[in-house]
């Protein structure tokens, strides 16, 4: 076994700290638990699996097909929408219905290269969806596009849940979990939860779901994201200070969403799915550019009575045919027609790969990807290992022997006690102060969110641009207080968290002083 723990491939060190301590373990716990470790081993050399989550109809399945580049996730209310789907790299494109006997069946994509809207079995006896895509985003990400855990019908439901809270089977894999070990592994590992608008009282509840189907890691600022939808759906006189602007109104919303929201997200970001699929899935055309620039061409009186409405603008007579305005407004809508529209007016001559570019920065998309890359890739060995020592943690507590537990607890203890590992010990700090598990005060707490919520020190230290030498001088300062915290002033549980942030001050200080 340890011949090929040492091939896999894993995200970073920490993960790789955690293999070799399931490695080291499996010949000193029961056959079932080793098993689990085993499937622990597997998900830790796995991409990071993110689920997409959110209420029916806000735009999950759209924004899985702007982040993936490819128009391939079914986006109308319909039998695929109602299934749970998991993209992952391949090296052939092919999609596999999976079925609850286990049973697989390969169905073709349909004409445009999307799951087929009509899968030809029967839905009921169903899992859940595979696609694999020979797609450069999915080697190191697996994104997991969901049909809603507040929303649909029972059965979409529990299939969301049931995918979410079981493991997924290594394709020649012989080996068979019960369900409590089973649960003890299961789930993604990441969440973007998509919002529309308003948040509701049920839109706080399905993110608080996530914590049930994950092996009940709770989504916080290390692991979950949400995403303002359909930004350009807002109205700019509803929100205060908006000045009119959709993309200013959205932007404030976003923020006041974000302090709702908080601390089970790290970020809520506006977002135009619709614009974002189409222009980066390539379904904007140089067809749609002509078309574009033939209604610039228009009147003012003729365009202006066009974007007054969707019926005005598919229905009211002019040059632009009709079918080409309603492709239009299906892959752009009325806002981003009228940003191309303006783009237009500014430069005649620009390009159709200009103006799409130029869609593509009026739908938030960067903004969302930078995150992503922040939040989740650049961190995935932190949240792949926590992950992963939870789930190790939970099959030694499901295996009923006293003594497994404790040996299983003390190997974790000395892996952590390496500095190497501190990291590990402050995810889960910042875990559980986010959680309200361990009470703080405020201006506390958001100390140890900034210092658990980034891996750049300066930002861990909350002095961007600051010279390395005051970098230094405040690490040691805040390492010096939080030490004085953890045992004057502290309760018992404050002093735990106390100890983990005076620990990360001193090796961030070390490590400026060697830098």
């Amino acid at each position: 076994m340890s011949t090929a723990t040492e091939q896999q491939h894993w995200p970073g060190p920490l993960s790789a700290a955690v293999a070799r301590l399931c490695t080291g373990l499996q010949s000193q716990v029961s056959e079932r638990t080793a098993v689990g470790f085993a499937e622990v081993l597997r998900r830790l050399s796995a991409p990071l699996q993110v689920a997409v989550a959110g209420r029916i109809k806000s735009g999950k399945s759209t924004l899985v097909n702007a982040l993936i580049g490819r128009r391939v996730a079914p986006t109308d209310v319909g039998e695929c929408t109602r299934l749970v789907t998991r993209f992952q790299y391949g090296t052939v494109d092919r999609v596999e219905v999976i079925f609850h006997d286990g049973k697989k069946q390969a169905v073709p994509f349909d004409a445009d290269g999307g799951i087929p809207a009509d899968l030809g079995v029967d839905i009921d006896q169903v899992s859940h969806l595979e696609a694999y895509l020979t797609n450069a985003v999915l080697r190191d990400l697996t994104v997991i596009d969901t049909p809603g855990l507040g929303s649909l019908d029972a059965a979409s439901v529990a299939r969301t849940e049931e995918l979410l809270g079981t493991r997924q089977e290594a394709e020649n894999s012989d080996d068979e979990l019960d369900p409590v070990s089973r649960n003890a592994v299961a789930g993604a590992e990441a969440v973007v939860y998509v919002v529309t608008q308003g948040v509701r009282a049920d839109d706080e509840q399905a993110l608080a779901a996530f914590t049930a189907a994950t092996a009940s890691r709770e989504a916080g600022p290390v692991n979950a994201i949400a995403v303002l939808n359909k930004a350009d759906t807002i109205e700019p006189s509803s929100v205060e200070d908006s000045g009119g602007d959709v993309w200013k109104a959205a932007s404030l919303l976003a923020e006041q969403q974000s302090q709702l929201l908080k601390p089970k997200v790290a970020d809520v970001l506006p977002l135009i799915g619709l614009l974002a699929e189409t222009a980066e899935s390539g379904e904007f055309t140089a067809a749609d550019a002509e078309a574009l620039r033939g209604l610039a061409q228009l009147d003012e009186a003729t365009r202006e009575t066009l974007l007054m409405s969707a019926d005005l603008f598919t229905s009211w007579e002019c040059d632009v045919p009709a079918g080409t305005r309603s492709r239009l407004l299906e892959r752009m809508d009325l806002y981003g027609i009228r940003r191309a529209l303006e783009a237009i007016d500014a430069d005649p001559e620009i390009t159709a790969g200009a103006l799409r570019r130029r869609l593509l920065d009026s739908s938030g998309l960067a903004s969302v990807l930078n995150r992503l890359e922040t939040v989740f890739r650049a961190r995935a060995d932190g949240i792949k290992a926590a992950a992963a020592l939870a789930s190790v943690t939970a099959l030694a507590q499901a295996s009923g022997d006293q003594g497994e537990r404790q040996r299983v607890h003390d190997a974790i203890e000395v892996l952590l006690a390496k500095p190497e590992a501190h990291q590990l010990r402050v995810l889960e700090a910042l875990t559980l102060v986010a959680a309200g598990a361990v009470a703080m005060p405020s201006d506390l707490a958001e100390e140890v969110m900034r210092v658990g919520s980034s891996t750049d020190v300066a930002a861990q230290l909350g002095l961007p641009g600051r010279h390395r030498g005051e970098l230094t001088d405040y690490a040691l300062e805040r390492a010096n207080w939080w030490r004085s915290f953890s045992s004057f002033g502290a309760t018992p549980a404050q002093s735990r968290i106390a100890h983990v942030v005076h620990r990360a001050y001193f090796l961030i200080w070390q490590q400026l002083r060697s830098g």
